[in-house]
């Protein structure tokens, strides 16, 4: 594995999200008492992002993970949408997965693959692609996390694979809810064909619940090593797509790492934000209608400050406590 995380020392020094988060508890969210009661806490937030969520025209869904003190909310918590790039978390992880198991390494060259002009009587369930510029499979990754790269992605799907890889991924780390039916070139070669506001289309797709499940796999340390960990949660913080969505809502200097998703009638952000105690909260935000990107991401700021002052706040003692609903 040292050959494969060679190249990752520029990354090490990310004790932001590799030190004081997992030393703040001793097990992961999923295993401490109170997870599966909804706090008066939790009831008042989910009440203030559902009345946001009243506001769209389209479908909308919300989660969101206290990966440290347990609380959570979920609107149309498992309900599929539309993943976009946001798909790009499992298909990066997959790759340190193999560089894990040393399959792969970050250092090894893989081409970007490059859509080709099809004909509608030539197309097929997969849209055509040929090898493009060569580069590292960090390049790749840095592109496809950081600026939303297409191409890079494509890169990584066919390095680790294919589609099925990621999805075999997935499935052993025990995401269930979430899968990859399309590259990238076929995600965007095909992109509105469904309206996502009224027509629920699961390829592709993921809930909010399996969003923040994946989230906080990896978080936790559950789903990758801590060296894998550190690359791909300190790539999300360099993420530069998407500045107007949940970044927009929360204070400025706050540790985010996330990644956006866009497509017709789509607008996704979904990451991890540190609360100023330290603790982790996993969001996930999907949006579809016909309002336009500008407005979903207002949408999204709104519901990110909910969050965020939220779950910056302790939580009530537990005899406020109510069954969650």
């Amino acid at each position: 594995m040292a050959s494969g995380f060679k190249t990752m020392s520029k990354w090490a020094a990310v004790a932001l999200w590799c030190a004081a988060p997992l030393a703040l508890v001793s097990t992961p969210a999923a295993a401490r008492p109170g997870t599966s009661l909804q706090s008066a806490r939790d009831a008042a937030i989910e009440s203030q992002v559902s009345a946001i969520v009243a506001q769209g025209r389209g479908r909308i869904g919300v989660a969101a993970v206290d990966l440290d003190g347990g609380g959570q909310i979920m609107i149309n918590g498992d309900m599929p949408f539309p993943m976009a790039s946001t798909a790009k978390i499992a298909v990066a992880a997959t790759y340190l997965s193999g560089v894990e198991q040393g399959r792969l390494r970050l250092d090894q060259q893989f081409p970007m693959m490059m859509p080709v002009a099809e004909s509608a009587e030539a197309r097929g369930s997969v849209a055509a692609v040929r090898p493009g510029v060569v580069m590292t499979a960090q390049s790749l990754m840095e592109r496809s996390i950081t600026r939303s790269d297409n191409h890079a992605t494509d890169g990584l799907i066919a390095a680790v694979g294919g589609i099925g890889a990621v999805n075999t991924w997935l499935s052993r780390t025990g995401i269930s809810g979430q899968h990859l039916d399309h590259t990238m070139a076929t995600l965007v070669r095909d992109d509105g064909r469904v309206n996502p506001a009224t027509t629920i289309d699961t390829r592709t797709s993921s809930t909010p619940r399996a969003m923040v499940q994946l989230l906080a796999a990896i978080d936790r340390g559950n789903a990758l090593s801590p060296e894998s960990r550190a690359v791909l949660l300190d790539t999300m913080t360099r993420t530069s797509t998407g500045r107007n969505r949940i970044r927009s809502g929360l204070p400025e200097g706050v540790v985010f790492a996330h990644k956006t998703g866009t497509l017709s009638g789509v607008t996704d952000d979904v990451g991890i934000v540190r609360l100023p105690d330290g603790r982790h909260l996993a969001i996930a935000i999907f949006v579809t209608g016909p309002e336009g990107h500008t407005a979903h991401a207002g949408m999204i700021a709104q519901i990110a400050r909910v969050l965020y002052d939220g779950y910056s706040q302790a939580p009530l003692p537990s005899s406020f406590e109510t069954a969650r609903r």
